[in-house]
């Protein structure tokens, strides 16, 4: 019996929107989770959230509940978030600061480096060392922390290898999160990243971004026929000469790409004046209009690092028809705020734009969910990024389906 994923990969007409199934079915979703989610190195929190020995950051990814916690020898560790006596869960709250993980139910007491240390009345026979928690893949780059659910995780090192300078010029360990704020679109998570992925819609849509984002189908796509355009090229080389890694790359599978791309000319940050939103810039960008270094990584981020700040972007399905996004405004950790930033002019670009893209992204999907939608074309031009994005999922969702058995003769 052939499944309904590789049916709709079948009758797909490359260089169009994905029929209404990849954005409706549960049985899709279930697959999107199980393939994609729970395979894939995923990106999780800020570094610098985990200040100190037992300060630690909870998520949920689709069934599963993780634990990233700092250890008391400083090092980060992520764990399932489910006590190893009764399957209950450990930490409830979002993120917080504890001396040991004690499960609430028994108290079953475990070291922040996930041993067992105490367990109450449990016989002669019973070993400790045999109840640890179970862990969760975890690593570091630069100051951001990924994640995988896997048993068995793929590689990180050559994406760590290649982002790694492009990021360390702005200093993430020394950063503080000024501002988070967390939404739900109602939409698949697909339509949230396809929307990411072009700025066709921001000239109707964005007016506040747009004044400092060039509306520049060359800044947001993945190019075409492997040309940088002159004046982008100008931009990579000044800064490339100051020491900023700049240059346009996207991995060969296309599941990441990193550019330090020019904002509009005499733009510094995302403020409606355009000038810098912090005055103690995080991170040692030598120049105030050296742009934004743009990197996305699949299935779950896509970050902008500025001269002065930066922003993280952290995506995570929930249902078929829904999406978190969390957003994180990333100071220096000294900056302090109505001295060196003023909270309101810091966030109130992209606050109104992550609202106008939910709109974007909601009105999407309840067009999709008409029985009418039939699958339109990208715009070459525009939508190179869209293009790319669905190209990868559905290259990346195909290889790992169950091979179907050959019919009977």
């Amino acid at each position: 019996m052939v499944s309904k994923i590789n049916t709709l990969l079948a009758r797909r007409t490359r260089g169009h929107a994905l029929e209404q199934a990849f954005y409706t079915d549960p049985e899709v979703f279930q697959a999107d989770l199980e393939s994609i989610f729970y395979r894939e190195w995923l990106f999780a929190a800020a570094a610098c959230e985990l200040e100190k020995a037992g300060s630690y950051v909870s998520h949920k990814v689709g069934e599963y509940r993780v634990i990233i916690i700092r250890g008391a020898d400083g090092q980060i560790r992520a764990f399932h978030n489910t006590c190893r006596h009764r399957g209950s869960i450990l930490c409830k709250a979002a993120k917080g600061h504890v001396p040991k993980l004690v499960c609430p139910y028994h108290q079953w007491t475990y070291e922040l480096d996930g041993s067992l240390m105490w367990a109450r009345d449990m016989g002669p026979d019973f070993n400790p060392k045999d109840h640890g928690l179970k862990t969760v893949h975890c690593r570091e780059i630069a100051g951001l922390i990924y994640i995988c659910l896997a048993d068995d995780a793929p590689d990180f090192d050559a994406y760590a290898n290649r982002v790694g300078p492009y990021l360390e010029p702005h200093d993430l360990s020394n950063a503080k999160v000024a501002y988070e704020s967390t939404i739900v679109e109602n939409g698949n998570w697909k339509l949230v990243w396809e929307n990411n992925r072009e700025c066709y819609h921001c000239g109707g849509n964005h007016p506040s971004l747009c004044r400092t984002y060039p509306d520049d189908p060359s800044v947001t796509g993945v190019g075409e026929g492997g040309e940088t355009p002159d004046h982008l090229q100008a931009h990579f080389d000044r800064c490339e000469a100051a020491g900023l890694p700049a240059n346009f790359h996207l991995s060969e599978d296309g599941q990441y790409r990193v550019a330090r791309m020019p904002l509009k000319e005499g733009a510094e940050s995302y403020t409606m004046d355009g000038k810098a939103a912090v005055r103690r810039w995080l991170g040692r960008v030598p120049f105030a209009d050296a742009g934004a270094l743009l990197q996305f990584h699949y299935p779950t981020t896509w970050n902008h690092f500025m001269t002065d700040h930066s922003i993280v972007f952290r995506v995570t399905p929930i249902s078929p028809t829904e999406t978190e996004v969390t957003t994180k405004w990333l100071v220096h950790k000294d900056a302090v705020e109505g001295v060196d930033y003023d909270l309101k002019r810091l966030t109130e670009v992209w606050v109104a734009t992550n609202d106008e893209d939910r709109e974007v992204v909601e009105d999407n999907q309840m067009g999709i969910n008409s029985p009418s939608y039939v699958p339109g074309p990208y715009s070459p031009i525009q939508e190179s990024g869209v293009l790319q994005f669905v190209d990868w999922y559905c290259e990346t969702i195909a290889d790992r389906q169950e091979p179907q058995p050959l019919a009977a003769e």
